[in-house]
C-alpha cells in the first residue's frame, strides 16, 4: 500500500463582491503581492505538500500574471460556488490521486496561513479516520438576531467553533460527500452530512478570511509587523 500524500486544493474562482474592487479579491495587493500568491507560496514551499492545485474560472484574466511555482498546477475549471470549484478540481485530478490521499482545501482569501499551522493540522489529522479542519473556539458573547436588527437571545458558546481552512479529508470520501451534499459552504459540512464528525484542530486568529476592505488592511498590518512585506 502506498503512503498517502498531502495535496493542497485552493478554490480561487470567486469574484469577491463584498470587497467592492474591480478585480476578484484573491488578486488584491497585499504586502506587495496578490493575496493568492501568498497562499500559493505557503503551500509550494512546504516540504509536506506533494502538490498544489489552484482552481480558477475558465475566463480568469489574472492568474497568468502570477509567477510559476514548484509543484503547483492551475486548473481552469472553477464553478459558480465553492462546492462546484472543489468538486470540479477533485474530478480534474482523479487520474493523479489515490483514494486515500489527503486533500487540504484552503481558501484563496486566507493569506495568514503559516507552515506551523499547516504542520499542526497534518500532525493532528493524519491518523484520524474522518479528517478535520482548523477552527477557533468562540470567545465573544454570541447573539441571535430576531431578523429585524435586534438581539433575540444570547447563544451558549461553549461548544461553538468558527471554521477556518485548510480542511483536510481523504480524496474519495471528500469527492463523494461533495457530490451528495446540497449547497454546503465548506467541506466539513459535506462530511458531516454523511454522518461523520470531523476533528477540530485549534487554528489562529491570523488565519482569518479576507472578506471586507478593512480585512485587507488588517492583513497588511500583520504582514508588515512580521516582516513579510
Amino acid at each position: 500500500m502506498s503512503v498517502p500524500r498531502y495535496i493542497a486544493l485552493i478554490p480561487a474562482a470567486g469574484v469577491g463582491e463584498r470587497m467592492g474592487t474591480s478585480m476578484p479579491k484573491q488578486y488584491a495587493q497585499l504586502a506587495g503581492k496578490p493575496m493568492l500568491q501568498h497562499v500559493m507560496e505557503t503551500f509550494s514551499s512546504s516540504s509536506l505538500i506533494s502538490h498544489t492545485y489552484v482552481v480558477v474560472s475558465a475566463n480568469d484574466a489574472y492568474i497568468s500574471d502570477l509567477p510559476v511555482m514548484p509543484r503547483t498546477t492551475i486548473l481552469k475549471c472553477g464553478g459558480a460556488a465553492r462546492q462546484d470549484s472543489v468538486t470540479n478540481g477533485l474530478l480534474a485530478i482523479s487520474s493523479e490521486t489515490e483514494d486515500d490521499d489527503w486533500i487540504l482545501v484552503h481558501d484563496a482569501a486566507r493569506p495568514g496561513l503559516t507552515h506551523d499551522l499547516l504542520d499542526k493540522l497534518i500532525a493532528f489529522v493524519k491518523d484520524d479516520a474522518v479528517g478535520g479542519l482548523l477552527a477557533l473556539p468562540m470567545v465573544d458573547t454570541i447573539k441571535r438576531s430576531d431578523g429585524h436588527g435586534r438581539s433575540e437571545m444570547t447563544v451558549e458558546r461553549s461548544a461553538l467553533w468558527s471554521a477556518q481552512t485548510p480542511q483536510m479529508f481523504r480524496y474519495t470520501q471528500l469527492l463523494q460527500a461533495l457530490q451528495q451534499a446540497q449547497q454546503v459552504t465548506d467541506e466539513a459540512s459535506a462530511i458531516e452530512a454523511m454522518g461523520h464528525r470531523p476533528k477540530l484542530v485549534e487554528g489562529s486568529a491570523r488565519n482569518f478570511k479576507v472578506t471586507l476592505p478593512q480585512d485587507l488592511l488588517l492583513a497588511e498590518l500583520i504582514f508588515k509587523d512580521q516582516g513579510l512585506s
